[in-house]
């Protein structure tokens, strides 16, 4: 295999993790390679404004965020790929072979950055109007719905916090939860309670999502009355959580019972050589500034890995 293939490090992701880590990686003197199969940024890049990254006191674009974090990677010597990878397995004691669909890589380490995907809630009529009025990104579909009505489905910050983003265009937004009370941090729940376009409707379940060519609405299940209504909407937006993408690495790294890869603070798994970090492993607090010190921890590590596959000596 050509020297154009081979890396010291392939990261698998492109998010806050994956770019920390490409960042980190580069600066550490080795050749590594960022495949992103989708969009460069991740999930944080779809996200309208982010609060509570350091540096940033009036709050900041997701997008332009991530822009500045692929800027810096590149400008570190990153070589970024859109390319997903398909499959990762050991190379004959030389390290690992990862390949996508129109490549194979050699390397002698991988960091797994892969994230997370929206978790659907996988009843009738979801997966029919995906795209017709069914949406797991605010950002991106939100400006389609302008004084139109829509709801969304959860309750922690993510559904909070697009819902007042969807307020910004909607002329009503029913936030739909299963229970009496939000799960979103306090200040992003009171800020979804003061906004009078948002109407909360709790201990309710979502049974189907009807219509025709497109959405027209959903019928929920409330749950201490027992009784289904249906809501007229135009939109349905759901944020019902994330599920891990570490299918790429199942039977390589243990993994827990949910599918997210079980490493210790310093990034590494099971596997000597593979190395995780951000939202597809195994933590309580998936945010940006978490994922950035993954994405660190686990670079250093590989790093470290790699120099002493090398013989150099690494501090």
């Amino acid at each position: 295999m050509s020297s154009e293939n081979s890396y010291d490090i392939v990261i698998v992701g492109g998010g806050p993790a994956g770019l920390t880590a490409g960042i980190y990686s580069a600066r550490a003197g080795m050749k590594t390679l960022l495949l992103e199969g989708n969009f460069i940024g991740g999930q944080a890049a779809l996200t309208d404004r982010i609060e509570n990254y350091p540096g940033f006191p009036d709050g900041v674009n997701g997008a332009e965020l991530l822009i500045l974090f692929e800027k810096q990677a590149r400008r570190f010597g990153v070589s970024i790929k859109t390319e997903t990878a398909k499959k990762i397995e050991e190379n004959a004691g030389k390290g690992f072979i990862v390949s996508t669909s129109s490549q194979i890589y050699e390397t002698l380490s991988v960091i797994i950055a892969s994230g997370a995907q929206p978790r659907k809630l996988n009843i009738p009529g979801e997966s029919e109007f995906t795209g017709r009025g069914v949406s797991y990104c605010a950002t991106c579909d939100g400006p389609f719905y302008r004084n139109k009505i829509v709801a969304v489905v959860g309750g922690g910050d993510a559904a909070a916090e697009e819902a007042v983003f969807l307020a910004k265009f909607a002329s009503k937004v029913y936030l739909i939860h299963r229970r009496e009370k939000l799960r979103a941090t306090k200040v992003i729940r009171e800020r979804a309670a003061k906004n009078e376009k948002i109407e909360f409707v709790w201990n309710s379940v979502p049974e189907e999502i009807s219509g025709g060519n497109s959405v027209e609405g959903i019928i929920v299940l409330d749950k201490k009355m027992g009784k289904k209504t249906i809501i007229k909407c135009d939109g349905v937006f759901i944020f019902a959580g994330f599920v891990p993408a570490t299918d790429v690495v199942k039977g390589i790294v243990d993994r827990n019972v949910d599918g997210r890869i079980i490493t210790d603070r310093f990034g590494r798994t099971s596997k000597e050589g593979v190395f995780a970090s951000g939202d597809c492993t195994d933590k309580k607090l998936f945010q940006v500034s978490t994922a950035v010190g993954d994405g660190a921890a686990a670079a250093f590590s590989a790093s470290a890995y790699i120099d002493g596959l090398k013989g150099n000596e690494y501090d």
